[in-house]
């Protein structure tokens, strides 16, 4: 008995993603529960587990290839190991409803395939990627030559038919966007270069900046916290807050606590727009931005406005484990309203952080560095720390900007603040 194993749901307004690594080949014995393959989408990687203990019998996509919800991606047979493994047939995936513009390239896809049957020739219809692809560029599909079995246009083939530059666009009206072109490297150089493709996340993080700098009119304006009370008090009840709330005590509760303070007072800083609306949040997500091995992600802390210090930091040491752990889910990703980077683990001084759109503010943390200041009339040595607040200036304005900066430092230089709500 065969089970098959397919692409699990990925959560909301996610339909496909691209096949990561297998852990496992065809004939390897596998566990039930064992993860087998994994997956990334557009937010975070995910691992397939075997649903059952078996044989992997046959593996029917390879790393790289683009997978939808559903598709079928291997199957295990259950009982003894050595099954002989087979190829399984590649998943032909739903198609969207098409559009005028897709309608155009079936009709040439058809004619195309006549053509071919005329000649004596097989072909298949383009895979899915390919024909979203070419639908996209504007390619026509008679103009891709196909490497799949039986002549199937592959999306290899596509991308490989705009770089050579053979793949002329099929309306004058829409035609493909122009490659970005490399400047060839010279001889010595080019063989000691190494050229990977992004995964998928990577892709996803460059396209949603380059977005948000497009989109939002970003504006940064910076302050600076003395951070000598906050690490007093830290300091002073680290010990007994690990032992009574089983998490440490670091810098996020406290920050947190002073962000969604300010939030209240300046509300804009937590809206978004829309259109030609403004969508106002009364509740506080915020994203912790965490750095990985494969790229940035921002898990939100969700009611943040409704959590004491304590349980702030316990949801960020479990989403930032998750997070290095690849085992973020698409609920833990969704719905922020605010986001704080903290570069200063990694010794940044200072920085202009980008929106995570459709969001309005973030705010940089920073390294703390013992710099010189005066303080009432007398110069001390305090342990400083630079803020930084990027904002959309089209529904915040500088005075807005500025005071949420203030209220946020006035909360950090006298945290008694936060434990009375002032």
């Amino acid at each position: 008995m065969s089970t098959e194993v397919r692409v699990p749901t990925l959560g909301e307004s996610v339909t496909e993603a691209t096949i990561g690594q297998w852990f496992k080949k065809a004939g390897d014995s596998v566990s039930a529960d064992e993860p087998i393959v994994e997956l990334e989408t557009d937010k975070v990687t995910i691992e397939v587990p075997a649903p059952v203990s078996g044989v992997l019998e046959a593996i029917s996509v390879n790393e790289g290839d683009t997978v939808e919800v559903g598709a079928l991606i291997a199957v295990i047979a259950a009982g003894a190991a050595g099954a002989k493994a087979e190829e399984a047939p590649r998943p032909q995936a739903a198609q969207p409803a098409p559009t005028s513009h897709q309608e155009e390239m079936a009709v040439e896809a058809a004619a195309a395939r006549a053509r071919a049957d005329k000649a004596g020739v097989s072909t298949m219809p383009p895979a899915p990627s390919a024909a979203k692809m070419m639908a996209e560029k504007g390619i026509e599909p008679a103009s891709v030559e196909g490497s799949g079995k039986r002549g199937q246009v592959l999306k290899e083939d596509v991308l490989k038919a705009i770089d050579t530059g053979s793949a002329p666009a099929a309306l004058a009206a829409a035609p493909a966007a122009p490659a970005q072109v490399r400047a060839p490297s010279s001889a010595e150089d080019g063989s000691r270069e190494e050229r990977v493709k992004m995964t998928r996340l990577r892709q996803t993080i460059a396209r949603r900046l380059k977005d948000a700098q497009n989109t939002a009119a970003m504006l940064t304006t910076f302050n600076e916290v003395d951070m000598k009370p906050v690490m007093d008090l830290r300091s002073a009840y680290k010990d007994l807050f690990e032992k009574k709330h089983g998490v440490k005590l670091g810098f996020m509760g406290f920050f947190t606590k002073a962000v969604v303070h300010a939030l209240k007072e300046v509300p804009a800083v937590n809206a978004e727009v829309d259109g030609t609306d403004i969508i106002y949040k009364n509740f506080a997500h915020i994203g912790v931005a965490v750095g990985t091995e494969k790229g940035l992600v921002v898990p939100v802390v969700r009611d943040a406005d409704q959590m004491t210090i304590a349980e702030i930091e316990k949801d960020v040491a479990r989403l930032g484990k998750a997070a290095r752990d690849g085992a973020l889910s698409m609920a833990d990703m969704q719905g922020g309203t605010f986001t704080i980077s903290n570069g200063g683990v990694y010794g940044s001084l200072m920085s202009t952080p980008i929106l995570n759109a459709p969001q309005s503010g973030i705010l940089g943390m920073h390294k703390i560095q013992e710099r010189p200041v005066v303080v009432n009339g007398q110069v001390v040595v305090r342990p400083m720390m630079y803020l930084a607040l990027s904002y959309d200036h089209r529904i915040v304005d500088g005075k807005e900007a500025v005071t949420f900066l203030v209220r946020v430092k006035e909360s950090l230089e006298d945290p008694q603040r936060l434990v009375l709500d002032l």
